[in-house]
């Protein structure tokens, strides 16, 4: 739900009482302060133009846009002058504004209204400074990068009506000052870092209209009296760490128009009174561990526009008491144990923007009611039972934005009326059974960005007929063949292509590298042949590259990795923003994490959560037959976290350099040619959790010390006739002192000579 804007209402009133005062000219003082804060301004931001009208040579600053003086008659002084009494300067500056920059302003102490939203302020709230506007009726300082915590000198502007300070980076506890601001109708204190509990003393604000303290992270219980907030309309304390059940006191907030408790610990049964409110429009209860209550029945008194029962245990049909609630825009019934068809009522819905029921066991084929409704945006019907094929007029949903399918039972091709949903940003398909060889043609200018069609049953081609700015790709698990289309290159603003666990075959075309922003490609599993293109290194932006099982010869080209600049640390603090998708509704704010990337990681397939993707660096070469020596320059590919070389022909030394990956967690080299010793260099793989150099040729003492002490598992040094040390239990030529000459009844110490070479750590350590 968006809240009034108070503001705005401020804003008229003050215009239309104050307009006697346009004749008058603001303090000559109040004026060079304005005249400071621009100078300032424009010292970080130089092509500032949103502050023109304030010059100099104008001698009264009340004509000034952004300003609103008060009438001579009101002013505390004898002069005719006007003062300044609001100052409107959202999205004044464009630039990062050092809040110290706020000084100036803090000598107009006539100031009723500030609004300073919406500027990348960073810094901390000017205590001092804030202290001096005792006036103060509305302070709006929402949408910035404020840090620190509320100062005691905020709470203490007892003429406080509005205050907003959301969307920040505060912190710390909630002062039990904010007691005093008793005058409050609208707090908003959400999406910050407030931890701890909400103090008591906000119960003493009986003036509050709205509450807004969600997104941060408080915790304990919701004060069990705040249903003595009897004014309060809009209550959001969402996606906290709350505990508790929802208060019985609540059954007194007769004004309430939204509640918002997801996403917190709150447990215990949902209460059935919250549907009694007559004016409550919105609703979000899920991502708790409420349950409820499958055995009573709900007489709704309210008309919902939006409603999140998510991961509340819900069973059986899904609820018809919820058909009743005709004027539903947002619906969240997902992570439940709903089954059965999905009803023809729902479908129906045409008001319906934003439905959400994945993870439930719904089964059955889709309506085609669904997707007659023009205002359908989000559709989110992840892993249910849903089967047969999808329907023809999936195109007519216009203003799809996005649809998420994956994890189902459906069938038969894609729908080619797909393609005509130009707005269509997210298209998951994967894990089904669609099979066709024929992919839908969509508009080369649309808006579709990521689309995920893996683990289907395609064939043919590798398709290309996808929008040009799409961003992620995903084609992998299917049945597709040929070679790599020419024109895939088309795409140049991929960031990631998986073609993985395919029939893929031919040779990497040189024409990869003109596809420049990939940051992920994964072609493992399929059967290409030939060299590693060296034109592969100008792909500089890859972070993960899985070319393993396939049928690749010849080297591994010095070229290609001296260039792999993705995989070097200058670029391990950016991110790509392909793999989180965050989209903002009239009604709700959601979060989409998209399939996981499925790679071998540490012995076994695993997949990386989206969420994290572009912490990974990764490089697998394995089960290939390349046949040359380890390139030293892989050791500059500092980034990496797993490094996969193994069941090739290598051969030759293990270079030192890879001593030099100071992220690998993982490095496999087994089943190789590879001769000499282990580098003393491994010593300073500070994060390695696993080594497997088996099936080599090589020789020489195991490293000791770091991690290398605790790579004993004698599996990852197998046939290497060469190899010693305590790992391995094998002891190393020189290690045993000369053989003493011992009497019979001394064999039996043999285990203490062995303790006495190898060292007491060592040996307890072996235990």
């Amino acid at each position: 739900m968006v809240m009034a804007n108070p503001t705005l209402l401020l804003q008229s009133f003050f215009f239309f009482f104050l307009l006697p005062c346009l004749s008058s000219s603001c303090p000559e003082y109040q004026k060079q302060a304005l005249l400071q804060f621009k100078s300032s301004i424009l010292a970080i931001n130089p092509s500032l133009h949103t502050l023109d009208s304030w010059n100099s040579s104008s001698s009264n600053c009340c004509l000034w846009d952004k300003v609103t003086c008060s009438s001579p008659s009101n002013s505390n002084s004898t002069s005719t002058s006007s003062v300044v009494i609001g100052l409107y300067l959202s999205y004044v500056s464009e630039q990062h504004m050092p809040s110290n920059l706020l000084a100036p302003l803090f000598l107009i102490r006539s100031l009723r209204v500030l609004d300073l939203s919406w500027n990348s302020i960073n810094g901390q709230i000017p205590a001092l400074g804030f202290g001096n506007l005792s006036n103060l009726v509305h302070l709006d300082l929402s949408m910035n990068s404020i840090n620190g915590s509320i100062p005691l000198q905020l709470v203490q502007l007892k003429k406080l009506q509005y205050l907003d300070l959301g969307s920040n980076r505060l912190s710390g506890e909630l002062p039990e000052e904010i007691g005093n601001l008793t005058k409050l109708q609208r707090l908003s204190l959400g999406s910050n870092k407030f931890s701890n509990g909400i103090p008591s003393s906000i119960l003493h604000l009986r003036e509050l209209e709205e509450l807004d303290l969600g997104k941060n992270s408080l915790s304990m219980e919701i004060p069990s009296d705040i249903g003595n907030l009897s004014n309060l309309s809009y209550l959001s304390l969402g996606k906290n760490k709350l505990t508790g059940g929802v208060p019985a006191s609540m059954q007194k907030l007769n004004k309430l128009n939204s509640l918002d408790l997801e996403g917190n610990l709150l447990t215990g049964e949902i209460p059935f009174w919250l549907f009694d409110f007559k004016d409550l429009q919105y609703l979000y209860l899920g991502g708790n561990n409420l349950t409820w209550n499958n055995n009573m029945k709900v007489v709704p008194k309210c008309r919902l526009l939006g409603l999140s029962l998510r991961s509340c245990g819900l069973q059986g049909d899904i609820p018809e008491w919820i058909s009743t609630q005709t004027n539903l825009s947002y619906l969240d019934l997902s992570m439940n144990q709903l089954h059965g068809p999905f009803p023809q009522w729902l479908a129906e819905f045409h008001i319906l923007s934003d439905l959400f029921l994945s993870h439930n066991k719904l089964s059955a084929s889709l309506p085609t009611a669904l997707f007659q409704s023009f205002q359908l945006s989000i559709l989110a019907l992840s892993h249910n039972n849903f089967s047969g094929e999808l329907p023809e007029n999936i195109g007519d949903a216009k203003f799809l934005l996005i649809l998420m399918l994956d994890g189902n039972n459906f069938s038969g091709p894609i729908p080619q009326s797909i393609s005509q949903i130009s707005g269509l940003v997210l298209l998951d398909l994967s894990h089904n059974r669609l099979s066709d060889n024929i992919f839908p043609v969509f508009d080369p200018q649309a808006n579709l960005w990521y689309a995920d069609f893996s683990s289907n049953q395609f064939s043919g081609e590798v398709p290309t007929t996808f929008p040009l700015d799409i961003k992620t790709l995903a084609l992998g698990g299917n049945k597709f063949s040929g070679a790599l289309p020419s024109n895939l290159t088309k795409l140049r603003n991929l960031e990631l292509l998986e073609l993985q666990d395919n029939n893929i075959s031919g040779e990497l075309p040189n024409t990869l590298l003109q596809i420049s922003h990939l940051r992920v490609l994964n072609l493992r599993n399929n059967s290409l042949q030939g060299s590693i293109p060296k034109t592969l290194s100008n792909l500089q932006n890859l972070r993960i590259l899985d070319l393993s099982s396939n049928n690749l010869t010849g080297e591994i080209p010095i070229e290609f990795v001296n260039h792999l600049t993705g995989m070097t640390p200058n670029l391990t603090s950016q991110t790509s923003g392909f793999s989180v998708v965050t989209f903002s509704s009239n009604f709700f704010n959601t979060e989409f994490a998209v399939n996981e990337l499925i790679v071998n990681w540490k012995k076994y397939k695993q997949g990386l959560s989206s969420h994290y993707i572009d912490m990974y660096f990764l490089l697998d070469l394995s089960n290939n037959q390349l046949s040359s020596e380890i390139p030293a320059s892989l050791g500059t590919l500092k980034a990496l976290k797993m490094l996969n070389l193994s069941f090739n022909k290598l051969f030759g030394k293990i270079p030192a350099s890879l001593g030099d990956l100071q992220n690998v967690e993982g490095l496999d080299l087994s089943h190789n040619k590879l001769s000499g010793p282990i580098p003393f260099a491994f010593t300073k793989l500070q994060q390695l959790t696993t080594l497997d150099v088996s099936n080599n040729k090589l020789t020489g003492q195991i490293p000791i010390g770091g991690q290398m002490n605790t790579m004993a598992d004698q599996n990852f040094y197998a046939n290497n006739s060469g190899l010693c040390g305590f790992q391995i239990r094998v002891p190393c030529p020189g290690d045993l002192p000369p053989a003493p000459k011992l009497q019979e009844h001394d064999n039996k110490k043999e285990p203490w000579i062995l303790l006495e070479a190898w060292g007491l750590d060592i040996l307890l350590a072996s235990y």
